[in-house]
């Protein structure tokens, strides 16, 4: 255990004798108490948790809030406070902890604004980011480590977006498993919602949130989160009265809660059908049988029917969506058969024969056409004449960005978009080279920089698409185990 009892000149006085443990001692104690939430949560649904506050500030939970901030993918970006967590002297974490417990503790803690900060989409369009302050951020991360056990008792299997141990091909997956064989879930509606984390609806979400938790003092900081406010980037301040910021940390799992909404109602249609034989002679009579698979706020209900009742669910969505204070959007909503292919979360999925097998047909999934051009335009940025200094400069940076594109596509029908991917970047860097050393002819620039027709460079090698083999994902339905399911801890 740690005891920190440093003070520093300037700073005000700190409680710092309380123990705080080191982060695996932490993450222990974290995993042991949200293993006894989840299961107290499991067996009891319409359980509300009513003495959860303490351990929003509980040592173990704020050391595992920083080192989750800390290593989080933004923790290079600052918000208002100007601090981005990776600048954080690592004296001073310690006594930072400290004073925020002690405000968390007091009730003295208020949230600030975010910061506004845009970041172009692939579409051509703009998407604001809200970037909290280091303190904010450790406060939600503990939140979330309170909260997210408790709610994912609830959330269904057909949920896959920001929940632990589950991945954007998990639900691919489903999609590829109710399009084949005799399942045939032939119609899709694919749907967009409008501006989701801009539009959801307050109370109604902290409506949500109090079928769980029964503790004033954790709603009144998750509303505090929810009404603090942005910072837009031209240096006005206007008021949050709905949504959640993307960028917070806490932001995600209040999506899934509001969201939710939308699985149970699928999911209360499923059931209303009644055991398999009374769903099989129902679709035999001609009616819809249906399947919603999302991911955060991307969605498609697969539709085994006729096209009428798949259209028939813009206005069943839509009913559900409105209490959240969501909508769909209209030009980025439609219904689509199975064969005639459709993107989602990055593939292109589409029904079709199977050579050589009689007219058989299975799903196929490929990298969209829209996801290589996003990779392609990387590698263009990533080998432009003035972008790196040396070779293994380069390498650095590109490798990382094709081992990650094909690491995501590798379970699908991808081995001619590797190759083609493979051939697209090497000759890019080929090009990069000639740009760099002009004076070279071909001949000379393959001896002194391509032997053997190798790139390499300062012990770097460069990443080839064309090897990364090409594998089928298996098909997990609902038994995605979550951490806490199947960690072994003390008895409560």
């Amino acid at each position: 255990m740690i005891s920190n009892r440093t003070s520093t000149k300037g700073d005000a006085p700190v409680n710092t004798d309380a123990p705080w443990p080191e982060p695996s001692r932490a993450w222990a104690r974290v995993l042991t108490m949200q293993t006894r939430l989840h299961r107290w949560a499991r067996s009891d649904p319409g359980r509300r948790f009513d003495d959860v506050f303490n351990l929003v500030h509980d040592p173990a939970f704020l050391v595992a809030a920083w080192t989750r901030v800390r290593d989080n993918r933004g923790a290079r970006t600052a918000g208002i406070d100007g601090l981005a967590p990776r600048d954080v002297p690592g004296e001073r974490v310690l006594i930072g902890l400290a004073r925020l417990r002690e405000q968390i503790r007091t009730g003295t803690f208020s949230p600030q604004v975010v910061r506004a900060k845009s970041i172009p989409k692939a579409n051509g369009k703009v998407r604001t980011l809200g970037i909290p302050t280091t303190a904010d951020r450790i406060v939600q991360a503990s939140l979330k480590l309170v909260l997210e056990p408790i709610f994912e008792a609830d959330f269904k299997p057909s949920s896959y977006g920001f929940r632990p141990r589950r991945r954007a091909q998990d639900a691919i997956a489903e999609i590829h498993y109710l399009g084949s064989g005799t399942r045939d879930y032939s119609w899709v509606f694919e749907a967009d919602i409008s501006k989701c984390f801009d539009m959801i609806d307050h109370s109604a979400l902290m409506g949500r949130v109090r079928l769980r938790i029964k503790d004033k003092k954790v709603l009144r900081m998750v509303r505090g989160f929810l009404k603090a406010g942005v910072l837009s980037e031209d240096g006005s301040r206007r008021e949050t009265i709905t949504g959640t910021p993307q960028g917070g940390i806490l932001s995600p799992l209040l999506a899934n809660i509001a969201l939710s909404v939308l699985d149970e109602y699928f999911a209360a249609k499923w059931a209303a059908l009644g055991p398999e034989w009374t769903r099989v002679k129902h679709r035999r009579a001609g009616g819809p049988v249906m399947k919603v698979i999302r991911y955060a706020d991307d969605f498609v209900v697969m539709v085994h029917g006729q096209r009428h009742h798949a259209e028939a669910l813009w206005d069943e969505v839509a009913a559900v969506l409105a209490p959240m204070g969501l909508s769909l959007s209209v030009e980025k909503t439609r219904v689509v058969h199975l064969d005639d292919g459709f993107d989602f979360l990055g593939w292109h999925i589409q029904r079709r024969r199977m050579r050589g097998r009689g007219g058989r047909t299975a799903v196929y999934t490929y990298p969209s056409a829209a996801s290589l051009a996003r990779i392609r335009d990387k590698v263009r940025r990533l080998t432009r004449r003035a972008s790196h200094r040396t070779l293994a400069d380069l390498l650095r940076r590109l490798n990382p960005a094709l081992r990650g594109w094909c690491a995501y596509f590798q379970h699908g029908v991808s081995k001619a978009t590797f190759s083609y991917l493979d051939r697209f970047a090497f000759w890019r860097i080929v090009g990069w080279l000639k740009k760099r050393h002009p004076r070279l002819n071909m001949h000379t620039l393959v001896r002194r920089h391509l032997p053997g027709w190798q790139i390499r460079d300062g012990g770097i090698e460069f990443f080839r698409a064309w090897k990364v083999p090409v594998t089928r994902y298996r098909y997990r339905g609902a038994k995605i185990p979550t951490p806490w399911t199947s960690a072994v801890t003390a008895a409560a």
